[in-house]
């Protein structure tokens, strides 16, 4: 079982404390995480890529490239590019650098976006929304594949016996399908024999059917679904104490959710609604209340990695650090024990 820590480099705050405010300042932070991450015996670190002011990883493929340099065994991959509005040869040629300079650690992580700002930004129409992803990631695994690349499309211009280099130091460099719960998404995914990671905050029960149109779609495109593996993302936060952490947290959460374009936009999340979130599921609490929350999605659709946003809502310093270190003493080594039992 693969555990790992994902972060946008939030700027937003709920309220006048410590919250980071500086985008400079974040991707200090960001740096710091991974040290300790790495250090801590973690498997992987994400960065996703977002276009907008209170987010700071637009370009996450060069923080990657820091980070690589002050780490030596973590895994290191987007969450997620948006591939819709990015071209399929400069993203490999990205990360193909990312793997070199990382000693092999780089994955891509690709997905159509939950935001969709990058799309008139980079000229695209979001009428193609799914067009465009299908098409640049048949065209991400065929560069991925072929040194040597002819392709034609419709949303780029040809590549006629185009070399794309350099080429990764691992044999095939990871792509995994990034879905957001799209019955499509999945069966996409099992159809290529890709691994997929699951994005949700709770309720990991409305991923079960997902889970098994995207194994069936692999079993009838001639691909082992047990050779496939699966993971989830999603927003976490520990505390010593359950209640301590409950109420710590819902703060920041709360405002996560106030963004400009999220339907809570405006109000933010209502108390109740989070406490109903946690009770099932949102991986919020105490050591052993996030243990349960993980193992549940263990148990129910049989992932084999698990990465948590370790900052969503932008809280405090001192509030991250204190989540990273239970997650890392406290949760990591049940999880890992009780897998490794099953």
């Amino acid at each position: 079982m693969e555990l790992g820590i994902y972060s946008f480099g939030e700027l937003s705050a709920a309220r006048a404390d410590d919250s980071v405010r500086s985008i400079h300042e974040r991707f200090e932070q960001i740096l710091v995480l991974a040290r300790l991450a790495d250090a801590g015996g973690l498997d992987i670190m994400t960065l996703g890529e977002h276009h907008r002011p209170d987010f700071s990883m637009s370009a996450p493929e060069v923080a990657l490239g820091a980070i690589a340099g002050q780490t030596s065994r973590l895994r290191l991959a987007s969450g997620v590019t948006v591939l819709s509005s990015q071209d399929p040869v400069r993203v490999f040629e990205q990360f193909a650098t990312l793997d070199h300079v990382s000693n092999g650690r780089a994955e891509i992580f690709a997905g159509r976006g939950a935001f969709i700002e990058s799309f008139p930004l980079f000229g695209y129409d979001l009428a193609d929304y799914d067009a465009l992803f299908d098409e640049k990631l048949r065209l991400l695994l065929k560069i991925r594949d072929e040194a040597v690349v002819t392709w034609s499309g419709r949303f780029r211009s040809p590549l006629l016996e185009a070399a794309i280099s350099p080429r990764p130091v691992q044999k095939q460099l990871p792509i995994w399908v990034a879905i957001g719960g799209t019955p499509a998404s999945a069966v996409r995914a099992g159809s290529l024999g890709l691994p997929m990671i699951m994005g949700f905050f709770a309720g990991p029960e409305q991923f079960v059917p997902r889970v098994e149109l995207y194994r069936q779609a692999a079993a009838d495109a001639g691909h082992d679904p047990a050779a496939l593996r699966l993971g989830v993302s999603g927003h976490m936060f520990i505390g010593k104490t359950s209640q301590g952490a409950r109420e710590a947290f819902f703060p920041y959460y709360s405002q996560y959710f106030n963004k400009p374009g999220s339907p809570l936009a405006g109000t933010g999340l209502q108390r109740d609604a989070y406490d109903n979130w946690i009770a099932h599921g949102l991986p919020v609490g105490s050591p052993q209340q996030v243990i349960d929350a993980i193992m549940r999605r263990v148990h129910l659709l049989g992932i084999d990695r698990f990465i948590g946003q370790i900052d969503a809502g932008n809280p405090p310093w001192r509030m991250t650090l204190e989540s990273l270190e239970l997650y890392m003493t406290e949760v990591a080594p049940v999880i890992r024990r009780e897998t490794a039992a099953e």
